[in-house]
């Protein structure tokens, strides 16, 4: 940013065309502030204006060290010393991030899942192998730069980078606000460079998904009633691995999962809460699933303390690699079923409502959207494609 001292214009600078007032703090009374010098924008480009502003600054600040020192003289006088007020100077708390990190996982906690807490720690300890600094006071933007680097040396793309760095901002802002801090959140403005690294997960394609459904029948086991389900509902493998059974809806009308958040998961967004229309596979797969007979639909995978998602990722992913070209996952269901509702000219925003996806638009707050039954209209035309 250009500053330019204006000459002959007492407490005058200007930076890109709009002038500042600038002024010192006097040395007698500096110790009273946390910088030595008042700018001020006095958000105007027109010189006489600046000036009549900056000269009624001038003389409010005057009359403001006046009674500092008339303060100053009396105290003094009566025999008695000023003493420093807490709240005037936080410099001297220590909070160190591990006490940010706990108070962090304390505060926000509650409900949570393993992940969430892994997730914290995990980001921490990146941290602290970065750098030498033990108190966030301690931190600086050369740390932040520093932690970054150190993120991208170990091979992270830019989006785990930006969701580390997300994690450590949330860590530290609320430490600040908790304990009054006056150091800045160092992590908040670093750059992060794109890169190429990002791999787009793809589509199964028709005659994969096809071979797959058709292997979850024959193999018939609750691992893959999971993989069942999500083919032919579009839903996040954990919304559907912490299903009970009482979530299924089979003697309606129009047989759904309706889908909430449990104590032990939580869902995405609020519009990722839903009904689901249940067609083709995914209809014999909430069958298989209540004739079961037990309280939680994928028992293997969530209890009542916590759904693990990533082991029935991992295991899952681990069965589909050779079932599926490269880049295609186990979320690549979630992509299908997009496509697929693109292929039956399904109108974007119900193709939203059924996979929890965010509608853009003030209009798609009003009213209480789209019926089951609109809904699973459109979700028989996708499952008569793979017929």
């Amino acid at each position: 940013m250009s500053q330019t001292v204006i000459q002959n214009h007492t407490y005058l600078i200007r930076r890109n065309g709009i002038f500042y007032f600038s002024r010192r703090v006097p040395a007698d009374v500096r110790s009273r502030f946390n910088k030595d010098r008042v700018i001020v924008s006095l958000h105007t480009r027109s010189l006489p204006k600046a000036q009549r502003s900056a000269a009624t600054l001038a003389d409010r600040l005057e009359r403001y060290w006046d009674s500092i020192r008339l303060e100053v003289f009396h105290t003094r006088e009566l025999g008695l010393s000023l003493v420093q007020e807490v709240e005037a100077d936080r410099s001297g708390v220590s909070v160190s991030i591990q006490d940010a990190l706990d108070s962090y996982l304390r505060l926000k906690g509650t409900g949570r899942s393993k992940t969430f807490f892994q997730g914290a720690e995990r980001a921490v300890g990146y941290l602290t192998e970065a750098t030498d600094a033990e108190e966030l006071s301690s931190l600086s933007a050369s740390d932040a730069a520093r932690f970054r680097d150190h993120l991208i040396g170990k091979g992270m793309t830019a989006a785990s980078v930006r969701r580390v760095f997300g994690t450590v901002k949330a860590i530290t802002n609320l430490a600040i606000r908790e304990h009054g801090l006056t150091c800045s959140n160092v992590f908040a403005n670093v750059f992060i460079p794109d890169d190429e690294k990002a791999s787009t997960r793809l589509p199964i394609p028709d005659e994969n998904l096809v071979a797959i459904q058709k292997e979850c029948v024959e193999l018939d086991d609750d691992a893959r009633w999971l993989v069942a389900l999500i083919s032919d509902t579009g839903m996040r493998l954990a919304e559907a691995a912490g299903l009970l059974v009482s979530d299924i809806e089979l003697d309606v009308d129009a047989p759904h999962v309706a889908l909430r958040k449990h104590q032990w998961r939580s869902l995405k967004t609020r519009g990722s809460e839903r009904d689901i229309p249940l067609v083709g596979m995914s209809l014999w797969a909430a069958r298989r699933i209540v004739e079961n007979q037990h309280a939680f639909a994928f028992p293997r995978y969530t209890n009542g303390s916590g759904c693990n998602a990533n082991s029935a990722s991992a295991a899952i992913n681990k069965w589909l690699k050779p079932r599926v070209p490269e880049g295609c996952v186990v979320h690549s269901f979630r992509h299908s079923l997009r496509d697929r509702l693109r292929r039956v000219e399904c109108p974007s925003d119900i193709a939203d409502a059924i996979g929890g996806w965010a509608t853009s638009g003030v209009g798609q707050k009003y009213g209480s959207g789209y019926g089951l039954e609109v809904k699973a209209r459109w979700m028989e035309r996708i499952a008569s494609l793979n017929g």
